[in-house]
């Protein structure tokens, strides 16, 4: 009997996920883009997405060293950001670029506040963000014809779709054959990466169902120049970063909201800001800055989004009597 009534210090609910098991399901899943990636654009592909990720390890391995912390690349959260990041670049983007946007993510998006759990927002889309301000001409013209791997400079499908132009069959949408960054290619090998961190529970489905909801719908309703209820919402969703941004992006745990409800919010909010830099600003994308935008905004749901804890009935029963009494 006495042996059943140890005392502990909590937590006394244990969960048999870690770090490493997750950040280790979600290289798996990205396995498939990369793959579909080097497929399609080659040995160019394939540099990139290696610089951005050893970058990124090397980048947390030698900060780390310095500011003599405990060394955590072996949780694969570095690669996982290096991976990520790598996947929102062009093909032929010149390899300084991944490189500066990895050390850019993880020294100054991640480290500098705290290491992985005190980041405000995502350290791949903040690496995005910077190389896309620092460079913006290799961001937006450093293609290649998956077909000829010769270098395009022509408008991506997104660019011809905003225009209400052609911008491509669905079969090539989804399988991968268009100009678009490495991880916005081919829609298939994106959901079936999504798909597996669902059934693996690593991410809820309320973030991308949200996201990608409001995002056809606006679409739907607003897609088409001209012309109200009459856009083509299944293309707008495959076009552009939106998939990579709905499953691996948004659903990052350190900076998306803890409550269901919450999280069906920064969905939707991503999703109307994604559709209002595409439809009403210059630049044809606005995945990057809509989920920032929503992880800036996470704290703020996390405040009036809140669980009802247990007691709380009566709790707020007898703050009221006690205001009450105070008159």
């Amino acid at each position: 009997m006495a042996d059943k009534l140890l005392i502990t210090s909590s937590p006394h609910i244990r969960a048999a996920k870690t770090v490493r098991g997750i950040m280790l399901d979600v290289v798996i899943a990205l396995v498939p883009a990369s793959v579909a990636a080097v497929v399609f654009f080659g040995i160019k592909a394939l540099s990139v997405l290696a610089a951005s990720t050893i970058s990124a390890v090397l980048a947390e391995y030698l900060y780390e060293k310095a500011v003599r912390r405990p060394v955590t690349v072996g949780d694969f959260s570095a690669a996982v950001t290096g991976l990520l990041l790598g996947l929102t670049l062009p093909p032929a983007v010149p390899l300084y670029v991944p490189v500066v946007g990895s050390v850019f993510a993880i020294v100054v998006a991640k480290q500098v506040f705290g290491g992985l759990g005190t980041n405000f927002v995502n350290p791949a889309l903040a690496g995005r963000a910077f190389v896309l301000a620092a460079w913006p001409l290799h961001m937006t013209s450093a293609w290649l014809n998956p077909l000829t791997m010769d270098a395009a400079t022509g408008a991506t499908p997104l660019h011809a779709f905003k225009g209400g132009q052609a911008a491509g069959s669905l079969v090539d949408l989804l399988i991968g054959n268009r100009l678009g960054s490495l991880g916005e290619t081919s829609a298939i090998a994106i959901i079936l990466g999504g798909a597996y961190l669902l059934m693996r529970g690593v991410i809820d489905y309320r973030i991308p169902v949200a996201y990608l909801g409001t995002l056809g719908f606006g679409v739907f309703i607003f897609g088409k120049p001209g012309a109200l209820f009459q856009g083509d919402p299944l293309r707008g969703i495959l076009l552009g970063g939106a998939l990579l941004g709905a499953f691996f992006m948004a659903t990052d745990y350190v900076t998306s909201p803890v409550t269901p409800r919450g999280r069906t919010y920064m969905g939707i909010g991503a999703g109307l800001i994604t559709l209002l830099i595409r439809y009403w600003g210059d630049y044809p994308e606005g995945v990057t800055y809509a989920i920032l935008l929503m992880n800036l905004a996470t704290p703020l749901i996390d405040k009036f989004v809140v669980p009802k804890y247990y007691g709380y009935a009566h709790d707020a029963l007898a703050r009221r009597k006690a205001k009450e009494g105070g008159r």
